[in-house]
């Protein structure tokens, strides 16, 4: 599959967008007409730069409000066509994007419609261009695909041909069904693009929210498919429009557009493949797709590991062992394994620093990543030690992956150091629930794509929190049946100073237990300094829920919290944040699937009040 993706999806200049897209690994770019004008290279200096990067000058866009006018504006627009025409020619392109008319004064006629794309053509012949209508989802008049297929397949001209762009369909609500009937060879580009699902006019979904495919709620594999099925095997391309993206780092933008299209087209060969349907583009199914079993471990760095294991002790977790080399301990309860790092530690009072899952084939799940273009984590073992693949996440998680017999090995470079510690590792505590990561506002939608393509996770509905700091942006993703689950909360922009500096915004590993109420009381018994809830919390509780009397009051003095739905029921608990980390332990009862979500807030506030207060010491 050739890759493209439009200059406008990504910041800086056209230069550092050329050198992002190639070393990114695309093939090619669409050209958007106001990076070329803003520019200070000629358009010749552009293509050369183009051929030594290896970059194919895929589309020149955009080209508007050509059609339905009157006799004295057609004049017009076919002499600012033919300096366009001219200009390609420079930039040695020779394709143009012509976008349907979204003039007031357009002129409602198909007829009329066809014979000025005509004379387009004509024009467009003598520079050898041809020429890509796309049917914008606000257009005056011609704003479906459809309509737009019905308005070329009436030039009939070699040099007209269409441009499929999954927004403009998708937007619209509108079915794609019908592209597989359009000849393939008569889609002369494609143009791809995610978003949210949002309920706001077209226009500005469009021009701010857009994402790369697997970030929003576009069935974007099934869109692509009924594109294969047309016959269509030509260039696929981004078009993004997003305030985010155009200020963000845009290497790291590059990466992460190249990393949706090789997701999505596995994706797509994977559906095509499932119905035995054979296609004309080149589609590849990514290796390792697999979905992880469950939590191996996570990982804690801090410069002061008493403090961390004082609290996993206070938990009912086990020391295993120090590592027979590096200054790492590990600790466990039931299935539940917590890494102590103090390697590159200094200054970090406590952070999640990574986690590990379980899969049937780590080194498939590594060539997974490595096909994604995941950064790998710089780890060095000797000759005796276990080596797990293991990637960097754009918010700086380690995420690394093995098996039960990858356990089995790494475990065993701990419990040489302490081989009468390592019983059978029981414990109160079960299993890691899940784990809580929070994300910078410039990389949330790179992250969500990056977990759940490099780890197959699938995204649930997602949710907002309001809290002190403002309102929280959360985001779950996890496999089929739950065994892994990671939440993604975005850190509100402007707060990432605040972050560092006060430890407002934490992250958090959740551990399950069976009997929560005893984990609780015991903890404290040793000494836990759990997160205070306020007495309101209680006061709403026993009006929302008919509650025991006893378990109200038990809840109140353990500064347990509960939700109920009607699948089960939730208690859990915050032990006090240390650094810019938390524990949560969690007892699901009966089939409840969520979070707590309407004890967050509560969660927030509290946690806000707690730290604030000890700023103020």
């Amino acid at each position: 599959m050739r890759t493209s993706i439009a200059t406008v999806c990504l910041s800086g200049t056209l230069e550092e967008k050329l050198l992002a897209c190639a070393k990114a690994g695309f093939d090619g770019i669409e050209i958007f007409e106001q990076d070329l004008l803003v520019s200070p290279m000629s358009p010749e200096e552009v293509k050369a730069m183009a051929h030594r990067l290896g970059l194919t000058l895929d589309l020149f866009q955009p080209f508007r409000d050509f059609e339905g006018v009157t006799e004295e504006a057609l004049k017009a627009n076919l002499h600012r066509a033919e300096a366009k025409f001219q200009l390609m020619q420079r930039l040695g392109m020779d394709l143009m994007l012509l976008c349907s008319n979204v003039g007031t004064a357009t002129i409602n006629d198909d007829d009329l419609f066809v014979e000025q794309i005509r004379q387009l053509s004509d024009l467009a012949e003598k520079y050898k261009v041809r020429i890509a209508y796309e049917a914008l989802a606000w257009g005056k008049y011609v704003d479906t695909y459809q309509h737009s297929w019905e308005v070329v397949k009436r030039v009939d001209r070699a040099n007209v041909g269409l441009c499929i762009d999954s927004f403009h369909i998708l937007s619209r609500g509108d079915d794609p069904a019908d592209i597989a009937s359009i000849p393939g060879e008569k889609i002369f580009f494609v143009q791809l693009a995610d978003a949210p699902v949002l309920s706001m006019d077209i226009l500005s979904w469009s021009r701010h929210y857009r994402l790369f495919p697997g970030q929003g709620g576009f069935a974007l594999d099934q869109f692509l498919a009924e594109l294969v099925r047309s016959g269509y095997d030509g260039i696929i391309s981004l078009e993004i429009f997003n305030d985010v993206f155009r200020q963000s780092n845009v290497e790291r933008t590059a990466i992460d557009g190249l990393r949706s299209l090789q997701w999505l087209g596995s994706k797509t060969a994977q559906l095509l493949d499932s119905n035995s349907e054979s296609y004309a583009l080149e589609l590849e199914v990514l290796p390792g797709i697999q979905d992880a079993t469950g939590f191996d471990f996570a990982e804690i760095r801090t410069e002061d590991p008493e403090r961390v294991a004082g609290l996993l002790s206070q938990l009912g977790f086990n020391f295993r062992g120090q590592h027979r080399r590096k200054p790492v301990q590990l600790w466990s309860s039931g299935e539940a394994k917590i890494i102590i790092n103090s390697q590159r530690s200094r200054g970090v009072e406590a952070a999640v620093s990574g986690f590990g899952v379980l899969v049937p084939d780590p080194v498939a799940s590594g060539e997974r990543g490595g096909a994604l273009l995941a950064p790998r984590v710089p780890r060095h073992q000797t000759h005796n030690e276990q080596d797990l693949p293991g990637f960097i996440a754009p918010d700086r998680t380690e995420v690394f992956f093995s098996s039960l017999a990858n356990t089995e090995n790494w475990v065993q470079e701990f419990e040489d150091s302490a081989p009468e510690a390592n019983a059978a590792p029981t414990g109160p505590i079960l299993n890691i629930d899940h784990i809580n990561l929070a994300q910078p506002w410039q990389c949330f939608d790179e992250s969500v794509l990056f977990y759940s393509s490099v780890l197959n996770l699938k995204a649930r509905p997602g949710t907002e929190v309001p809290s002190p700091m403002g309102l929280v942006r959360s985001q779950v993703l996890a496999t089929g049946d739950s065994s892994v689950r990671l939440a993604l909360n975005i850190v509100p922009q402007g707060l990432e100073s605040v972050i560092e500096r006060n430890h407002e915004y934490p992250e958090h590993v959740a551990l399950r237990t069976d009997d929560i109420i005893e984990v609780a009381r015991t903890a404290r018994a040793r000494g836990m300094e759990f997160l205070q809830v306020p007495a309101n919390y209680y006061e709403d509780l026993a009006a929302r829920f008919d509650l025991d009397a006893q378990l109200l009051e038990t809840l109140k003095d353990l500064h347990l919290l509960y939700d109920r739905d009607e699948a089960g029921e939730f208690l859990h608990f915050y032990t006090k944040t240390l650094g810019n980390m938390f524990l949560e332990v969690v007892e699901r009862r009966s089939s409840y699937d969520g979070y707590g979500a309407p004890n967050a807030p509560v969660r927030l506030a509290s946690q806000f009040e707690s730290n604030r207060w000890s700023r103020n010491l």
